[in-house]
């Protein structure tokens, strides 16, 4: 993994925003790629839906996702985890990431 990738972890309190509800709120994220992974224990677990979405990336492995679904609205996969990473990514194990539209925010 290049340290361009990996960034590290931030202990601020972070938080990711959808539709007007908070889905996960950390002060253990880690940064890779420009984007904050929470604990999954930190997420509102009654907003995710499963995806039958994966998608591949050659240093962090097979991405799996799911739909957030908030107040009867639908965002399709827009929150992504690694069940099991590859050894360069072992960091984002049990660790989730949004997109389309996720408002995060670390202050």
């Amino acid at each position: 993994m290049s340290k361009a990738s990996y960034e590290g972890i931030v202990e601020t309190m972070a938080t990711a925003r959808w539709n007007g509800k908070i889905i996960a709120s950390s002060e253990d994220t880690v940064i890779v790629e420009g984007n904050h992974y929470f604990p999954l224990s930190s997420v509102d677990q009654s907003l995710l839906k499963p995806s039958d979405t994966t998608t591949f990336c050659p240093w962090k492995g097979t991405a799996n996702y799911y739909t957030l679904v908030v107040d009867g609205a639908e965002n399709a996969d827009a929150a992504w985890f690694y069940t099991s990473p590859k050894d360069a990514a072992k960091q984002i194990k049990d660790r989730v990431a949004f997109w389309r539209g996720v408002t995060v925010t670390a202050a």
